[in-house]
């Protein structure tokens, strides 16, 4: 009967498992060339599986009450539970701002156009109007939440820089705005890396070299995610007060 594993053996066994599922397996690794095309569908597929189920993961463009729009996101992390609706036009999801927890997006090669890239797409959601009103329970009313940060990041299978997450990557994550900022992201085959910002202007960057990537980038996310705790409660009637019009009887 085989021993039973460590603690490093199983994260490493989730890690192989992630992989599996984006297409990267060992037999890969540092064979840029024979992996393919990972697709955000892959992302999204692995992270709908992996995170608690309070979560939905979806490929969609996020909208406030006055009618503004962001960039198409490739993964958007939006509340199950609280989150009232989310509207389909064709093929697109179209996700109300408050219900949003985090958005990613993804590419094959991190490098300093990627992060800038994503930096954008993530600014086009975080400057959206969020509403929050009081929350009934059975215990009472609560006053409203304040509105949480939206966390930012970029997904990738490999890195274009070597070293991984040298100076030009520090640069990169650096030179962001304010309102782009990226907060955590992988490349699977290298590491993971997590920033926290204090004002005015700086960042404290956590960078984790690790083979596998994959399970410590999602433990850490589940820990980000966790953090937030719920989304606020939305005030329905400003969607609909912008974006339903009706005639005069």
């Amino acid at each position: 009967m085989a021993g039973k594993p460590t603690l490093n053996e199983l994260f490493f066994a989730l890690h192989d498992r992630l992989a599996c599922e984006l297409g990267i397996t060992r037999r890969t690794v540092g064979h840029t060339g024979t992996m393919g095309t990972v697709s955000e569908g892959q992302w999204i597929k692995m992270l709908y599986e992996h995170l608690p189920k309070r979560y939905k993961v979806n490929r969609a463009f996020v909208i406030d009450s006055n009618g503004a729009c962001s960039d198409q996101i490739d993964i958007v992390i939006h509340d199950r539970q609280y989150s009232p609706f989310v509207l389909n036009y064709g093929d697109a999801l179209y996700v109300p701002a408050e219900s949003v927890y985090a958005v990613f997006e993804v590419k094959q090669g991190m490098n300093a156009e990627q992060v800038e890239y994503a930096s954008k797409k993530v600014a086009s959601v975080r400057a959206l109007h969020r509403t929050s009103i009081e929350i009934h329970t059975n215990v009472g009313k609560h006053p409203p939440k304040k509105p949480h940060d939206i966390i930012g990041g970029l997904l990738t299978v490999d890195s274009d820089w070597n070293p991984p997450f040298g100076a030009p990557f520090t640069s990169a994550i650096n030179t962001t705005s304010k309102e782009g900022r990226l907060d955590i992201g992988c490349s699977a085959q290298q590491g993971m890396f997590e920033v926290t910002y204090t004002e005015p202007d700086s960042a404290a960057i956590d960078v984790q070299l690790t083979n596998a990537a994959l399970a410590l980038f999602l433990l850490r996310l589940i820990d980000r995610l966790r953090s937030i705790a719920t989304v606020p409660a939305i005030d329905i009637l400003a969607y609909a007060k912008g974006g339903i019009q009706t005639r005069q009887p």
